[in-house]
């Protein structure tokens, strides 16, 4: 069977034109026609000798996923169903801004965290997606919105937040990141590619030896009590070791803050003790919190906090000194919003998910 070129980084690639009898040079070629230039035709690789381009047609292949649908919403983003096979479907989502313009990325087929507030994590887990299938994402976006070589970059920014947890597709993500910032391939910064975790501790040690880039964390909640009820994988890796493990993060990561994100929820996390103990939790790392006011969906359970809560939290953060953002919603008429992403998934888990109303 052909390989998916898609799915090799630079190390892979070179690994394949090495066994093809070729030089180390034909992998940055790759690189650049199938990734800068968006070529899905190995014969179309005019600066290519035509007898490795032979060769290199009877060996492998360009597949990105299949576009099942398209939609846009009335604010401009834009999300596409992408088929991975076996019935399942991921997401991703395109939102445009008037100096960026954002790629939110799917990892897994589903989640196995089971986070009460996600509409993914409700849906089940099928199976981690492959290198190609992850930066196939990236690859078809950019054909789809019309991104040209030489002109203007439409994807300035990439966030793995979409569906599944990045770090349980470790080995995956990581090859699909260096990709990302490969010169020869998408030349993306550091610090524009953006990786979020719900707190796989050992997992985050591993990225920060491994390839760093902007780490943003799913908290939701400021103590070990509601989080364990919210998030399951803090019974496994509490908020001390989780906050500890950010600490190291810095120590190589390409902002010198981390991303806080937490879902504004209605009675649940928006109290006046859970803002105190969210100034105090944030005081021991710095960091930059994230609002996010949460995007219904059906039997969610919960309800979105009021503005004035949501504003409530972002003063008094801001006057302790922590510089705090409002997430703008964005897309929740054709459910492309945070937490929204829902896809078409055969859970394999076999689980049942309890929605719990947890207590201040």
């Amino acid at each position: 069977m052909s390989v998916n070129l898609l799915g090799l980084d630079g190390e892979a690639l070179e690994a394949l034109v090495s066994d093809l009898g070729e030089r180390h040079f034909r992998a940055r070629q790759l690189k650049r026609w199938m990734h800068r230039l968006g070529e899905s035709d190995i014969g179309r690789m005019s600066d290519i000798a035509k007898s490795f381009r032979e060769k290199l047609t009877g060996a492998a292949r360009i597949s990105p996923p299949a576009i099942v649908s398209d939609s846009v919403a009335g604010d401009g983003t834009r999300k596409w169903l992408l088929d991975v096979g076996n019935g399942n479907a991921v997401e991703a989502v395109f939102i445009p801004e008037t100096n960026r313009g954002t790629l939110c990325v799917s990892t897994q087929a589903g989640c196995t965290l089971a986070c009460q507030f996600c509409s993914t994590g409700r849906q089940g887990f099928n199976r981690n997606l492959s290198v190609a299938e992850i930066i196939g994402q990236l690859w078809l976006a950019n054909r789809e919105l019309g991104a040209l070589p030489g002109g203007e970059r439409v994807i300035s920014n990439v966030v793995l937040m979409g569906m599944g947890e990045p770090l349980l597709n470790f080995d995956n993500t990581v090859s699909a990141l260096r990709l990302m910032i490969d010169e020869d391939a998408y030349g993306l910064s550091r610090r524009r590619v953006t990786l979020s975790t719900s707190g796989i501790v050992p997992m985050i040690d591993r990225l920060r030896e491994e390839c760093p880039v902007a780490l943003a964390v799913s908290l939701h909640a400021p103590n070990d009590s509601l989080r364990d009820r919210l998030m399951p994988i803090n019974r496994q890796y509490p908020l001390a070791e989780l906050i500890s493990a950010c600490r190291r993060y810095l120590g190589r990561a390409p902002r010198d803050f981390i991303t806080f994100e937490y879902v504004m929820l209605k009675g649940v996390n928006d109290g006046e003790d859970h803002l105190r103990q969210l100034v105090e939790l944030c005081s021991r790392v710095s960091c930059k919190v994230n609002l996010i006011p949460f995007n219904p969906f059906p039997n969610s359970g919960f309800e979105r906090s009021s503005p004035q809560a949501i504003e409530r939290f972002r003063g008094a953060l801001g006057a302790a000194g922590i510089v705090t953002t409002t997430r703008r919603t964005r897309g929740d008429d054709i459910d492309a919003a945070c937490g929204q992403l829902a896809g078409k998934i055969h859970d394999r888990t076999r689980r049942v998910v309890k929605v719990e109303r947890t207590a201040p």
